[in-house]
C-alpha cells in the first residue's frame, strides 16, 4: 500500500503544490489496483511526472464536488479513452458527482470507449472486492462531503503441514479446506478441525483518507485505529476559527484527531496557498508538537502504509 500525492494545496494551485489528488497504489500479488483519491485541475498531468498512468486507475473516489477535487476529472477522463485504454473505471462520490460527469462529456462532444460506471453515494459500505472494504463517512463541510476508509481483509495464517503430518494427517485435497479453517471429515473417521492447525492470521492494513472537513462526530470513527489517516491541515492553529467557519481544519485539530483515534501515522495536506515554505514547515511543527508521527505531504512525496516512510518520488 503506497500514496503517492498528486496534489496538496488548498484551493487553488501554487508554484510549488497543485491542487487535490492522490493515488492509492494497492500491491497484490495477483490482484493489484491503482486508486484515486479526489481529481483537481490537472491532476492528470502531475501523472506524467510518475510511472503511473490513467489507464491503470480502475476506481475513482471523489470526496465531494468543489473545483479544487474535481476539476481534473472530465479531461483524465477523455485522455483515457483517447490512449485506446478499454479498462473499466468506477466512479464514486456525492450526489451530483453523475450529473457534472455526463453533463461534461455531453457539452464537450466527448465519450469514453471503456465502461464507466458512476455509482453515487451515501454514508456506510460502497465496496467490497473480496481483498479490501471501503467505507464512506459523512464530513463536516458546506457541500455534501465524505471521508474513506479502506480497510484490507485480514490474511489468513498459513497451515502448519508439519503438525498435520504429526497427526497422522498425509497431504490430500482436504488440505485446502483445512487451509479455509474448516471442519473435514478423513477417510479413516476422524474429524480434523482445519482452525486448529492454522497460524494467527495477518492483520490487513487500514488507512484513512479525509474530505475538507472541520471536526465533526465522525471523524473519530473513521479514523479509529488506521495505520495511516491522510487529513487536511488547511490553516493553523491561530486561524483555527476562520478554518472552522468555512468547513475546514486546523494543525492542531487534525493532530489531537490522530493522537485520540490512535492512528500509527498522520500525513498532513490540503494546504493553504498562503504558506510559503517556511510557513509549511511551522505547520508541520505545530502538528508534531502534539502529535509526533506526522508528514506534511509535498507534490510527488510518496508514502508506505506498511512502514510510514516518506520517500521523495524523482521526476
Amino acid at each position: 500500500m503506497d500514496f503517492i500525492f498528486l496534489g496538496t494545496s488548498a484551493g487553488v494551485p501554487t508554484r510549488a503544490r497543485n491542487v487535490t489528488a492522490v493515488l492509492l497504489h494497492l500491491q497484490h500479488p495477483t490482484q493489484p489496483s491503482l486508486w484515486l483519491f479526489d481529481c483537481g485541475e490537472g491532476t492528470q498531468h502531475q501523472m506524467l511526472s510518475t510511472a503511473f498512468h490513467p489507464g491503470k486507475i480502475e476506481r475513482i473516489f471523489i470526496s465531494h464536488l468543489h473545483g479544487d477535487h474535481l476539476f481534473g476529472l472530465p479531461g483524465l477522463l477523455c485522455s483515457r479513452s483517447m490512449a485506446g485504454n478499454a479498462h473499466p473505471l468506477t466512479i464514486y462520490g456525492p450526489k451530483g458527482i453523475r450529473e457534472f460527469t455526463e453533463t461534461a462529456l455531453r457539452l464537450s462532444g466527448s465519450w469514453t470507449d471503456y465502461p464507466l460506471e458512476i455509482v453515487e453515494i451515501s454514508a456506510g459500505v460502497i465496496l467490497d472486492d473480496g481483498l479490501r472494504k471501503v467505507t464512506a463517512y459523512p464530513l463536516e463541510h458546506p457541500l455534501e462531503c465524505y471521508g474513506y476508509r479502506v480497510e484490507e481483509h485480514d490474511k489468513p495464517g498459513a497451515l502448519d503441514a508439519n503438525a498435520l503430518k504429526a497427526a497422522g494427517v498425509q497431504p490430500g485435497p482436504w488440505f485446502q479446506d483445512l487451509k479455509a479453517g474448516k471442519v473435514v471429515t478423513l477417510d479413516d473417521g476422524r474429524v480434523i478441525n482445519g482452525a486448529e492447525f492454522l497460524a494467527p492470521a495477518t492483520p490487513g492494513k487500514k488507512v484513512a483518507i479525509f474530505g475538507d472537513t472541520a471536526p465533526c462526530a465522525s471523524a473519530r470513527e473513521l479514523a479509529n485505529g488506521v495505520d495511516m489517516m491522510i487529513h487536511e491541515t488547511t490553516l493553523d492553529t491561530a486561524m483555527e476559527e476562520k478554518a472552522n467557519s468555512r468547513g475546514h481544519s486546523s494543525t492542531r485539530q487534525a493532530a489531537l484527531l490522530a493522537r485520540e483515534a490512535g492512528v500509527g501515522r498522520l500525513i498532513m495536506t490540503h494546504v493553504s496557498s498562503r504558506y510559503d515554505e517556511a510557513g509549511c514547515q511551522r505547520l508541520l511543527e505545530e502538528c508534531q508538537a502534539i502529535f509526533p508521527a506526522t508528514n506534511l505531504a509535498s507534490d510527488f512525496a510518496v508514502f508506505s502504509v506498511q512502514r510510514s516512510i516518506f520517500r521523495p518520488l524523482c521526476r
